[in-house]
């Protein structure tokens, strides 16, 4: 009987973790799994016999694929039509938390160096020490610890100052659900707070706004024009729940396309809604064979 193969094993054992550590870097399911890929390639190819640590020296090559791929991934983000937003994930169930990397939190990522983000990721969310992130990316532990200082302090605004609890997020969200799409602006501006902020990531390729819509009053009459028009019906609702770490809901839409919509919720209150509809950025998602029908 053969032994099994103890390449892949380890690989295999450690991809989750790897696919994490890429999404974070990039912002992109596909991307991320395409970046493990060829980094099992590279592993594959890898003499084990000068490998010490398998799980740091896999974190290094994947780390080090991705901040490669950030060079290019940064050039196309600059000529991308309308707003730029994280491929939406639901949370994942590993052991692993990370429930303080939220989609704001994403957001705030793409403001920072490569490096900057790296040092962070690896250091703040990943746990690794500062000598194992110079190691990756090729700078001394010193310099690893200010970049993901410098870093931190440039993210520390988005994070929430009063996170909301998961039953109150789920009952905001399920009552935005029902006021967006019957076009109740009363209700609507009541969950909302004044300075809101509404993004929308169609991608040029999916009708969506270009421009943030800004004030509880604006966003309200957008939802209501939407029900009006002549070409709309009732959403399915696909899934409930947290979407990279905010609440919110995905649909199927009068386009019969799915979109999802996250929101930040701060005392009480929505502060900015995350509306993705770029099918390119939806189609690693999957739903219910039997959604519910157009209710939260």
């Amino acid at each position: 009987m053969s032994q099994p193969d103890s390449t892949v094993d380890t690989f295999s054992r450690l991809r989750p973790r790897l696919t994490r550590i890429a999404y974070r870097m990039l912002g992109s399911v596909t991307e991320a799994e395409d970046i493990v890929q060829e980094g099992f390639i590279r592993w594959h190819q890898t003499e084990r016999s000068e490998v010490r640590n398998e799980e740091a020296y896999l974190v290094r090559i994947i780390t080090r694929l991705c901040l490669d791929h950030l060079k290019s991934a940064r050039v196309r983000r600059e000529k991308y039509v309308g707003d730029w937003l994280p491929e939406p994930i639901f949370n994942p169930t590993e052991e692993e938390p990370e429930g303080d990397v939220t989609l704001t939190l994403m957001i705030a990522l793409e403001r920072l160096s490569p490096l900057e983000r790296a040092a962070f990721l690896l250091h703040d969310v990943f746990g690794q020490d500062f000598k194992q992130i110079a190691d990756t990316i090729g700078r001394d532990a010193a310099t690893c610890r200010q970049l993901a200082s410098r870093a931190r302090n440039h993210v520390q605004k988005a994070k929430p100052r009063f996170p909301v609890s998961d039953e109150q997020g789920s009952k905001i969200a399920a009552a935005f659900f029902n006021a967006s799409r019957t076009g109740d602006t009363k209700t609507l501006q009541s969950l909302l707070a004044d300075d809101v902020v509404m993004y929308a990531d169609g991608g040029g390729v999916r009708l969506s706004v270009i421009n943030p819509i800004h004030t509880a009053q604006d966003i309200a009459r957008f939802f209501e024009g939407i029900s009006r028009r002549a070409e709309f019906k009732l959403p399915t609702l696909l899934h409930e729940g947290l979407i990279d770490g905010l609440h919110g809901f995905a649909t199927m839409e009068s386009d019969d396309l799915p979109q999802t919509t996250a929101l930040e919720i701060e005392n009480g209150k929505i502060t900015a809604i995350y509306v993705m509809r770029n099918p390119e950025k939806l189609q690693h998602l999957q739903f219910a064979k039997s959604p519910a029908k157009g209710t939260a």
